[in-house]
């Protein structure tokens, strides 16, 4: 690899996400090696360690590395902890997840997307990411088993009741709600006895769920 390549990845992690108070070592550690240029459209190749949310196909984007590394942290990921991702797009936090100890299923509603993703996961000898084209909003998916750990990488007005159902006590979930250009990241935490308890981590501005697309609003 260049060393332009290397010092704008050492860059990325103590400019932005360390200054963005993403502190644990592990997440740090696993953004400064799972290679993110390669998951980066090739045009956008050059914008891969950038402060900004990188397009994909299908409308799609790539979170910034700060808002990645602020997701990683809240998920307090651990060796042979159960994954569901919802959204894989590219398949970088898939990678990171799977890095971090994960076993992740990632779920892709669009075809090429999941395609493409699964090849390159493949192609980088990450072997921990089962990659499925479903959607998950669809009355007849059934991920069969709950997980300890989900991660919604789209955003909807609130969080999907159906994927709370899938935590483990103990579990947590990691989202996007609210509405343009205001968003907000949350994690859920599930304690044992089913409560939730709500970290709010920070702003944004995500593209839509499929399926989770905003209904009107009506005033009286």
């Amino acid at each position: 690899m260049s060393l332009n390549i290397e010092q704008a990845r050492f860059n990325m992690i103590e400019q932005q996400v360390r200054t963005w108070d993403v502190l644990d070592h592990a997440v740090l550690d696993v953004m400064g090696t799972v290679p993110r240029e390669d998951f980066v459209p090739s045009r956008y190749r050059r914008m891969a360690f950038t402060d900004i949310r990188v397009p994909l196909d299908q409308q799609q984007v790539m979170m910034k590395p700060v808002e990645e590394g602020r997701m990683l942290q809240s998920l307090a990921m651990q060796g042979g902890l159960s994954v569901l991702e919802v959204g894989t797009g590219s398949g970088f936090a898939a990678a990171c997840l799977a890095a971090l100890g994960g076993r992740v299923l990632s779920i892709e509603i669009h075809r090429e997307l999941a395609e493409s993703a699964a090849a390159r996961l493949d192609r980088l000898g990450v072997e921990a990411v089962e990659v499925r084209c479903a959607d998950v909003f669809d009355p007849g998916f059934d991920p069969g088993r709950s997980f300890d750990r989900i991660v919604v990488t789209g955003s909807a007005d609130e969080v999907p009741a159906r994927l709370l159902e899938w935590v483990r006590p103990g579990g947590r979930l990691f989202a996007v709600r609210g509405r343009s250009p205001a968003m907000e990241a949350v994690c859920l935490r599930r304690a044992d006895d089913g409560a939730w308890q709500t970290d709010s981590l920070f702003e944004t501005d995500l593209p839509r769920l499929v399926g989770a697309e905003d209904r009107p609003r009506f005033e009286f």
